[in-house]
């Protein structure tokens, strides 16, 4: 069941537009993600409009991102948004994905360099209804591929002692904060 529907008239700078303000007023502004900042205020995060319609030619652009990111020194460029807003809307078909981009990861022969994280608008954790205010933590104005390095995850851990908690610390955040503040952030999908 998905509420999204892709904006085919939004423009690369709208689509930039909103996911900044996204990570900006959410994840870091929530700090749901402890580690975002930094790599944010040194430019440190790549941010890609995929202009793909088919699941198959996004699987092809996140082959040539999954690429540079590894030929690109982590100072230049520690993350990559992959944000796909015309394919993969429907979050079932984006969960399935998933799959491919993980088995495209081995296939190039980067697993335990890097992996893919994931960011949709309708994100549902397995088993939880689709109105839970946790499923917030993982939700983006567009549907995103976010491709890590596996090093930059195990500093940040190392940084981080308590790590393993940021999860339920985001739950925390988002039941104290509910729908109404999440709506006051305006970093819901796009209209």
């Amino acid at each position: 069941m998905s509420t999204t529907k892709p904006n085919l008239h939004a423009d690369d700078e709208a689509i930039l537009a909103a996911t900044r303000g996204w990570l900006e007023r959410a994840v870091i502004g929530l700090n749901l993600c402890p580690f975002a900042k930094a790599v944010y205020i040194k430019e440190q995060v790549r941010l890609v409009v995929s202009s793909a319609r088919t699941p198959e030619a996004l699987l092809e652009q996140l082959m040539d991102e999954l690429q540079h990111l590894s030929d690109t020194p982590a100072a230049d460029t520690d993350t990559t948004l992959l944000i796909h807003p015309f394919v993969l809307n429907d979050f079932e078909d984006y969960n399935e994905f998933l799959d491919v981009a993980d088995a495209a990861v081995e296939d190039m022969h980067l697993d335990g360099e890097l992996q893919v994280a994931s960011f949709h608008p309708d994100y549902q954790f397995a088993d939880s209804d689709p109105n839970d205010i946790a499923n917030y933590t993982n939700r983006a104005p567009y549907p995103i591929l976010h491709l890590l390095r596996e090093d930059s995850i195990d500093r940040a851990v190392e940084a981080f002692p308590e790590a393993a908690e940021i999860f339920e610390k985001n739950i925390e955040t988002m039941e104290k904060l509910g729908h109404d503040g999440w709506d006051k952030l305006d970093v819901g999908p796009a209209p």
